[in-house]
């Protein structure tokens, strides 16, 4: 099969949606669909993708390049899909099942490292040396690109911040909510959308999610404002770690939280303090792409 490399076609495999963006060599979008992924039928989900790719490419009339992103990551040792939350796709070969449907290689890789990506090639962080882009929602996630590839790992988890501790944790934080992951005290279950809501119910005893705590701060809610700051104190240690380990030019947010412009500023005013250095240069950004990141990313898996 003759593939077109100037034209990317991306992705993003979720647990409710499959969606797919065509891409020109400048980033510049030709074409979207979006269809229901099917519910706990592998052989479906993969049927699925070969047929949107295909759509897409007999409406362009060109066949190009397939990146694909998705929870988990493909295991170094076995192949097989690794830590998804769409389960019926651990287990998998997912990479070698895709391949045999469409006639041609195909990329996959974790959703925060694709969302990374396309921040590092025409988004937030365009132009950086090393950026980091961090997911914040339901969950908590992050992945690393380095001169415009993602940075993997001999085990496939560069980035995997949401299961590390929660730095400089105070007496109170310990030992810290129970994770899926089985450990307590991840820094997802602090710094997700659950988290912050756990936190504000924590001391205040009022059940808010996070738009209502932002939207009452925002009016001058003394005890909203109190969990915001605490809140904000929290994700400047756990990027502080990020800054000291790895030092990148660019911290990008995306998800749910990444829309609370607070953060830009009080975040990067409280990092400085647990920063092993005299100054922080690191730049903390909103994200470009919003929630096209992943799709976009995924398409950039052929960047090369």
């Amino acid at each position: 099969m003759k593939v077109n490399t100037t034209l990317r076609l991306g992705v993003d495999l979720g647990g409710t949606k499959i969606e797919i963006v065509a891409l020109d060599d400048q980033g510049r979008e030709q074409l979207r669909r979006r269809i229901s992924t099917p519910q706990g039928d592998y052989a479906a989900t993969l049927d699925a993708v070969a047929a949107l790719v295909r759509e897409v490419e007999a409406e362009l009339n060109e066949t190009g390049t397939v990146g694909v992103g998705t929870p988990g990551a493909l295991s170094r040792a076995t192949g097989l899909l690794k830590n998804s939350n769409s389960v019926v796709l651990n287990g998998q070969p997912l990479r070698r099942d895709l391949e045999a449907r469409l006639g041609r290689p195909v990329r996959i890789a974790n959703d925060a490292n694709c969302f990374a990506l396309s921040e590092a090639m025409d988004g937030a962080g365009a132009g950086a040396e090393t950026v980091f882009g961090v997911i914040l929602g339901t969950g908590t996630g992050a992945g690393i690109v380095v001169r415009g590839h993602v940075l993997t790992g001999p085990n496939a988890i560069a980035g995997e911040w949401g299961h590390n501790p929660l730095p400089w944790p105070q007496a109170h934080e310990l030992p810290g909510p129970p994770c899926y992951c089985g450990k307590h005290g991840c820094l997802e279950t602090f710094l997700s959308g659950p988290g912050l809501s756990r936190l504000h119910q924590a001391a205040s005893g009022e059940a808010l999610d996070a738009k209502a705590i932002a939207r009452r701060a925002a009016d001058g809610d003394a005890a909203c404002e109190a969990t915001l700051q605490a809140f904000e104190d929290r994700l400047a240690r756990g990027l502080a770690h990020v800054v000291n380990l790895l030092d990148p030019d660019v911290i990008v947010l995306g998800g749910g939280l990444s829309n609370l412009e607070r953060l830009y500023a009080n975040v990067s005013k409280l990092w400085g303090r647990y920063v092993f250095s005299d100054r922080v240069d690191t730049r903390l950004e909103r994200n470009v792409h919003g929630d096209s990141g992943g799709v976009r990313g995924a398409a950039w898996l052929w960047n090369d």
